[in-house]
């Protein structure tokens, strides 16, 4: 019973890595740290008005903790709070009481921004402070709605637009792309069953529809990977490979592509260590017309190497070259070779020892068919097993037979 208690009242959240919970508590005293700073430095510490009301508080929290929360958007931040201000200054002046005016504040805020798609939790706190805040919030009247409210609020949001994308956090958050109803996402699920699925809650959940059906995508590829066998690469690799070093000149990486009639050719340093890829699209992507049958580094590319390294670049490998590769250690299954090669978009990829030292390459397609001969021959088990299973007899005891006549 206590354990059953216990799990109705302890949320099940996933757990966010330390760096994480790092990120976002330094998010958080930035934000707050900045928007009181500059409210502060444009108004002076002898104002009478609040420099930053507490609701900021909470709204920093969504902001910089989890910024992919549809409650946590610009339009959530900015109208929620906006237009939980004006209900809150509205029923402060309709309603005597300030016990009912900051119930009514609160609920009919809830309601408006339900109506209007910029529900965010904290501007509940924001429609009750217009009602309870004292002297100085009432004096303000209708410009609490602009002052303090409005200013906190696009402060804030300023501040989490910077730090966000300049630690990894994409914000405002674009969702995944979202499927046709009738579109597949495995074994007999659709979209239009998720629809459904979400209809019958009846309730505001706080993930966005795209982002659910990404999570379940990959779900199922996680649970493809999980049945497509143990082969590794290092059983499907061709040590029959062709590597160029970084300082090589364009043409020699395009007559070695060329020669080998293959689309990728790994890059390595003295030691064998693979450093990236340079393939067929790095040379089409990364280059603009041919001088003498070479491939030239076009004007924003030279440009944008400049900007990096402080020095102009030379038309070798290193320049075109692929970093963000996939090498994959030779232990590595197929599944997940080819679910990390196809993000990659890479048709071939090199494969590493222990070391980071190449020893051959791998083709998706290779990977693939060992994918299938894998799940195919535990399937055939499964059969075979369960065939095998039903054709044994089992030993079954006959019942005791018992006389009903007299002694």
């Amino acid at each position: 019973m206590p354990h059953r208690l216990l799990a109705l009242l302890v949320p099940r959240m996933p757990q966010a890595s330390v760096q994480e919970r790092f990120r976002a508590a330094c998010g958080a005293l930035l934000g707050l740290l900045c928007t009181g700073l500059t409210v502060r430095s444009a108004i002076g510490t002898a104002a009478a008005w609040p420099l930053l009301i507490a609701p900021m508080g909470a709204s920093a929290v969504l902001l910089f903790a989890v910024p992919s929360s549809p409650l946590a958007q610009p339009w959530s931040i900015l109208g929620g709070n906006c237009v939980a201000a004006l209900v809150g200054v509205t029923a402060a002046a309709q309603i005597g009481d300030p016990m009912i005016a900051g119930a009514v504040a609160v609920s009919v805020a809830i309601a408006l921004m339900m109506l209007l798609g910029c529900l965010h939790p904290p501007s509940g706190a924001v429609a009750l402070t217009a009602v309870l805040g004292g002297p100085s919030i009432r004096d303000l009247g209708y410009a609490f709605v602009a002052w303090p409210v409005g200013l906190n609020s696009a402060l804030l949001l300023g501040c989490a637009l910077v730090f966000n994308n300049l630690t990894g956090r994409r914000y405002p958050h674009a969702p995944a792309q979202a499927a046709a109803p009738d579109a597949a996402m495995g074994p007999g699920l659709t979209a239009a069953d998720i629809d459904a699925a979400l209809s019958q809650f009846d309730e505001v959940l706080d993930i966005d529809r795209g982002d659910l059906q990404a999570i379940l995508r990959q779900a199922q590829v996680h649970a493809s990977l999980r049945r497509s066998g143990q082969t590794t690469c290092g059983a499907l690799l061709s040590r029959r490979v062709q590597a160029i070093a970084p300082d090589a000149p364009l043409r020699e990486a395009l007559d070695l592509l060329r020669h080998h009639r293959v689309t990728m050719v790994p890059v390595t340093d003295e030691g064998a260590r693979v450093l990236g890829v340079v393939s067929l699209t790095d040379l089409i992507d990364k280059t603009v017309g041919w001088e003498r049958k070479a491939p030239r580094l076009d004007l924003r590319q030279r440009l944008a190497l400049m900007a990096q390294r402080g020095r102009a670049p030379h038309g070798s490998v290193r320049d075109v070259m692929t970093t963000g590769f996939v090498a994959l250690p030779a232990e590595t299954v197929a599944g997940k070779a080819a679910l990390l090669m196809t993000q990659a978009g890479l048709h071939h990829a090199p494969v590493v020892d222990g070391d980071g030292r190449l020893i051959g390459v791998v083709a998706q397609m290779d990977l693939i068919d060992a994918m299938l001969a894998d799940m195919a021959s535990a399937r055939d088990g499964e059969h075979s097993e369960t065939a095998q299973g039903r054709a044994q007899p089992r030993d079954i005891p006959l019942p005791r037979i018992v006389s009903l006549r007299s002694p």
